[in-house]
């Protein structure tokens, strides 16, 4: 009886083992951290995985081989780091939280009418991007990245080359942000909590907000203890504090577009364009406060028990960050650069650019 067995290209059997690479070596680090366990000489082993490097790995890979795996390579980028996010709540305090997401609250909502303003000066005035596309381009730099795309695009029944497009620029611009930001903090000597806010003000995705956290909690060790903070948290937090703004965003989507959405028929309830994954990423934050590191309600050696539990998934949680931003490089293909087309990049380059130097200038002086 003659079994079928996968038939791989050279393409697929590279992927399998970078991935298999990394993830090996993630593994190895986060039992070694885990548990305490050194491996003394061998610290190569798990120190050369990196954000940056994972990141370089993956868009190197795309570059080179094209897609490999694509709907797994999809699902991966996506559900992995959502999974992530949700697991970095397992680390932060309610009180910490609410304290991180409310003090950039007035910045944030300047910056994000702020940058729809700037997106309809540059797009539609200077650059003449067409209405569809330069909105979603300055909807994504606004708030956070492909959700905010996604939600927008629903709302307005937007063409699929409008889509494609505005993807494509903030896929790229989030690519070179993720590699440049944390260097650009090191060499301006921003604190953690600085740069923290710095990149979920001025990173538009999610994904790349997250790993330019890391990588920077990775530059500096040493600061984590001294300051009290990690980049990775108050970048995360402020973040999806930021993220809740999808909502306001396709509620007032219409009124920008009556002329064009006469026609267009009721869009889904608000309700329903809130990431799930934001949702519960909060829900993780209230159960380690109140729950797992909470002594009046498990008492003290339950709720040290709880705490270790909480720290492990925050721990593995930013080892997963790491293997999915390899996965979200992987998806950048030179389609997807071709696609992208010069004014909307241009467009994309001008409005990130310039929320870059406000929200460093507001951030370095408060």
């Amino acid at each position: 009886m003659k079994h079928n067995t996968p038939q791989w290209n050279s393409s697929e059997i590279c992927y399998i083992l970078i991935v298999g690479i990394i993830a090996a070596s993630l593994l190895i680090g986060f039992i070694c951290e885990a548990t305490g366990w050194s491996l003394a000489s061998m610290q190569w082993i798990t120190r050369w995985v990196s954000s940056p490097v994972a990141l370089a790995l993956g868009i190197a890979f795309a570059l080179l081989f094209g897609k490999a795996f694509p709907e797994f390579n999809k699902t991966m980028s996506k559900k992995l780091l959502q999974y992530s996010v949700i697991g970095l709540g397992f680390g932060m305090n309610v009180n910490q939280a609410l304290a991180s997401g409310a003090e950039g609250m007035a910045f944030t909502i300047v910056s994000v009418f702020g940058t729809l303003a700037l997106g309809w000066l540059f797009g539609r005035h200077l650059l003449k991007v067409d209405a569809q596309t330069s909105y979603l381009i300055s909807s994504g730099t606004a708030i956070c990245g492909g959700s905010a795309i996604a939600a927008v695009g629903s709302v307005l029944k937007a063409k699929a080359e409008s889509m494609s497009v505005a993807l494509g620029v903030v896929f790229v611009l989030n690519g070179i942000a993720l590699f440049i930001f944390p260097y650009f903090g090191d060499a301006l000597g921003m604190t953690m909590k600085q740069f923290g806010m710095w990149a979920a003000i001025a990173i538009h995705d999610t994904s790349s907000v997250v790993g330019a956290g890391a990588a920077y909690d990775q530059m500096h060790p040493d600061w984590l203890a001294s300051q009290g903070v990690s980049a990775l948290e108050v970048a995360t937090t402020v973040k999806l504090t930021r993220a809740l703004w999808i909502v306001i965003l396709t509620l007032v989507t219409p009124f920008f577009f009556r002329s064009t959405m006469a026609s267009v028929t009721a869009s889904k309830p608000w309700y329903r364009n809130i990431p799930t994954f934001i949702i519960w990423f909060i829900v993780a934050i209230v159960l380690n406060t109140y729950v797992l590191a909470n002594p009046s309600l498990l008492g003290d050696a339950a709720s040290t028990v709880g705490s270790r539990i909480g720290t492990t998934i925050n721990l593995l949680a930013k080892h997963a960050i790491t293997l999915s931003l390899f996965f979200i490089g992987a998806s950048l293909t030179r389609d997807t650069l071709r696609a992208v087309g010069l004014r909307p990049l241009l467009q994309g380059v001008l409005l990130w650019v310039s929320i870059s130097l406000i929200s460093l200038a507001y951030i370095c002086t408060v």
